[in-house]
């Protein structure tokens, strides 16, 4: 069901009809809470060569129905990152995006804005995009660091992530200082900086770097 319901992700919108190879890391709130936002940066590795390199963090909802990604796409031979939900119920148009080259950084902030999800990506130079998507009917309650391959190897080097800050409906923040799920054990990483915090009934978890160093 895990792989299935991945599946159908960025792959599936590319068109791509290869089967992917994963790598990600992936965490679940309490039970009967939700992500409200997920906001972090990501340093921007090389890109070898064009090919059908997909690296992103992401928010998956309870019916599996999709996933809402920030996507650094190296299709063309030279990066380019963007926002969308993958892939149908709803359909909605892929979001604004910008290339982007290694070792620039790029924030992403996903969160809920009134009725719709809102994602803003800024690149160190200063290149900002805002999208939103109507995504407030799905209850999303797992957040995802993950490397999508397909006819390529991972041949990029570390994929580090840092300042990431995620929120949840509820009040047990047990799930911020739990491991998370490492999809068949096939990634080496480490995770630094840990803290979770409780106020009324919003949990907020700051994670100071989560590095998908290799495949294990």
């Amino acid at each position: 069901m895990l792989l299935a319901a991945l599946l159908i992700s960025f792959l599936a919108f590319a068109g791509n009809a290869s089967a992917a190879t994963w790598y990600f890391l992936r965490y679940y709130p309490a039970s009967g809470q939700k992500f409200t936002s997920f906001s972090g940066t990501m340093t921007i590795p090389a890109l070898p060569k064009a090919g059908v390199y997909y690296l992103w963090p992401g928010l998956q909802p309870t019916d599996n129905s999709g996933v809402y990604q920030n996507v650094l796409d190296g299709r063309s031979g030279t990066w380019w990152i963007g926002s969308g939900w993958c892939c149908s119920n709803p359909s909605l148009p892929w979001g604004s995006g910008f290339n982007t080259y290694a070792n620039e950084k790029v924030t992403f902030n996903n969160r809920i804005d009134g009725s719709s999800w809102k994602s803003t990506l800024t690149r160190s130079t200063g290149e900002t995009v805002t999208d939103s998507f109507a995504l407030t009917s799905k209850s999303f309650n797992q957040v995802l660091f993950a490397i999508e391959l397909t006819d390529v190897s991972w041949d990029f080097g570390p994929l580090a992530f840092s300042n990431i800050v995620i929120t949840s409906t509820g009040t047990d923040s047990s799930w911020c200082n739990t491991k998370p799920e490492n999809y068949n054990s096939a990634t080496t990483y480490s995770i630094s900086g840990l803290s979770a915090s409780v106020s009324g009934n919003t949990v907020t978890c700051k994670i100071a770097s989560v590095i998908l160093q290799k495949p294990a």
